[in-house]
């Protein structure tokens, strides 16, 4: 995910939007490349997930908003070399069928736990989330702790992080969501969700120029990245993830978990500065002083927890492999010798 605001962020208006937002018949295109990972069948549309290594525990990657499993290639070749790892594309994305409504973090949740279970991917697992991808794995592991070995956020969201939108303005991400019930998850597609996905089919859009960013992943990567950032399911799936991670970040803010990942080791990944410039409605210095106190915060979830620093952007995995994939391999020997973190 760009940094450019959880891919362009959430704005009033969007929300609005977003409600009405379904997806597109989950058929994939005649020429999609091959995927690299198998197709998961979850009742009634299926998950792509890669797993590549050997070795415990298994360590399973949740991306960005707008990024790929395959976007992980450069981490994934190296953790490959010390234990097992999953990257896999949620619904809605590259390979994977689009998915029940709405996208909430419990929803995305259930799909890649049953598709681990059906894959035979045995936890307590590694979980490293990127982004918007950070919060998400939150829940993971406060839903089910036992299942969780250690975490790793690559510059992960947080509740009441300020994002840009637009030219020049901001919102704080929970900061416009209201508390409400969210709904319960369903792995099967429900009827209305299958009129729907037939009745709001939309047209290709047209394809857009690659960033300069991706020139970093080998040529066939690059190939996908086009191809799959174009996918006609990709723009309204974002939308109601946006959504509805207004409403679970509304609700942290609400209801602050100081201290919800007990002791799971955990490494936080943050950028070494934020880069943020003056032409924004909020100086710089309260930007960076926000974005270094929530990623103090997200380390704090913990009380076997370590911040490390990179220098690069947001998206570490594409710009900093090597960091990436070192601070997996310290929660994974934390994993394997009684959580206790390389100081």
């Amino acid at each position: 995910m760009h940094l450019t605001a959880l891919r362009s962020a959430i704005h009033p208006t969007i929300l609005v939007l977003a409600a009405f937002c379904l997806f597109q018949s989950p058929a994939a295109p005649e020429d999609a490349p091959l995927p690299p990972g198998k197709l998961v069948e979850l009742g009634g549309h299926r998950l792509h997930v890669n797993c590549t290594g050997q070795g415990r525990p298994v360590v399973v990657v949740e991306n960005g908003l707008g990024d790929f499993s395959f976007d992980w290639i450069l981490v994934q070749q190296r953790v490959a070399r010390f234990t097992r790892i999953c990257t896999y594309d949620r619904a809605g994305y590259a390979w994977s069928d689009a998915g029940p409504m709405p996208r909430t973090f419990a929803q995305i949740n259930l799909e890649l736990r049953e598709a681990l279970r059906v894959l035979g991917e045995r936890g307590p697992f590694v979980l490293v989330g990127h982004s918007y991808g950070g919060p998400v794995m939150r829940n993971f592991a406060t839903t089910w702790p036992a299942e969780v070995a250690g975490m790793v956020f690559v510059d992960a969201a947080w509740e009441g992080m300020r994002v840009q939108i637009g030219e020049k303005q901001t919102v704080r991400l929970g900061g416009s969501g209201q508390e409400r019930a969210v709904p319960k998850p369903h792995e099967r597609w429900t009827a209305s969700d299958k009129d729907a996905l037939r009745a709001m089919a939309e047209p290709p859009h047209p394809a857009e120029p690659l960033d300069p960013l991706y020139q970093k992943l080998p040529e066939a990567e690059q190939r996908l990245q086009q191809w799959a950032q174009n996918l006609p399911n990709l723009e309204p799936t974002e939308a109601s993830q946006r959504q509805w991670s207004e409403v679970d970040f509304a609700r942290l803010l609400a209801h602050p978990e100081p201290h919800a990942l007990r002791s799971i080791p955990t490494i936080v990944l943050s950028r070494s500065e934020g880069g943020y410039t003056s032409d924004l409605d909020v100086p710089a210095a309260q930007m960076e002083q926000e974005r270094k106190d929530g990623q103090a915060m997200l380390a704090r979830l913990s009380k076997k927890s370590k911040q490390v620093f990179l220098h690069c952007g947001h998206n570490m995995e594409i710009e900093d492999p090597a960091g990436v994939a070192d601070a997996i391999q310290q929660a994974v020997e934390a994993a394997r010798h009684r959580g206790n973190l390389q100081t």
